[in-house]
């Protein structure tokens, strides 16, 4: 199964992306989004699944956004 992520960044200073991802992204996740590490804090699934394609939209936040809110 291939995951088509479209990533969005919670605080809106960083531009999203769309990637294709081998492994189901899960909440807790640190992804890279550009050169910014982030976490994973929400998933949905856009659409049913289409062959071997899973489309899903997960909302991130950068880790140092994480670090200051501590």
């Amino acid at each position: 199964m291939i995951y088509k992520v479209s990533y969005v960044v919670q605080s809106g200073e960083y531009p999203g992306s769309i990637k294709n991802e081998t492994d189901e992204p899960k909440v807790g996740d640190h992804v890279m989004v550009g050169p910014v590490e982030c976490e994973v804090v929400e998933i949905h699934q856009i659409m049913p699944p289409r062959g071997d394609f899973l489309f899903l939209h997960a909302t991130v936040v950068p880790l140092e956004t994480l670090a200051t809110e501590e």
